[in-house]
């Protein structure tokens, strides 16, 4: 922590921020596998429709996560509804980047079922983040 004691509160701060989105993402992302696997494995479900239900629950759990927890500490225009037509186009654009991930290198280029995990892993969720941070929670 010494090293983290040399950067401007500016710095700091946006470190610990960075700390909670990576909290709170797994949080939200085993409330979606638990909700797919439940309604999948024990209630039956069609799988697409699970996943589906799983993603909209997490989209709802992850405003609120991110809103109290990951970015509390932003600004706020107090336009809520605003806030959260932005927080789903956000969301959607994450789905449509892991959705992309997949039909480059698994379509297109015909590697491996798992390549397209690093970028979901790392390039989603940054891109993901410098989103809500500068247009959603600012």
């Amino acid at each position: 922590m010494k090293l983290l004691s040399r950067l401007t509160p500016e710095r700091q701060a946006l470190f610990w921020q960075i700390v909670r989105y990576g909290l709170s993402g797994l949080f939200i992302t085993a409330c979606q596998a638990v909700i797919y696997w439940t309604l999948a494995a024990l209630a039956g479900w069609h799988p697409q429709l699970a996943n589906v239900t799983g993603y909209v629950a997490a989209v709802m759990i992850g405003y609120v996560t991110h809103s109290l927890f990951t970015f509390r500490d932003q600004g706020s225009d107090g336009n809520h509804a605003a806030r959260g037509v932005k927080f789903v186009a956000v969301s959607l654009l994450s789905y449509a980047l892991n959705a992309l991930w997949v039909f480059l290198c698994v379509t297109q280029m015909q590697w491996p079922e798992w390549s397209p995990i690093p970028a979901m892993l790392f390039v989603t969720p940054a891109v993901v983040f410098g989103l809500n941070r500068q247009w959603v929670f600012r």
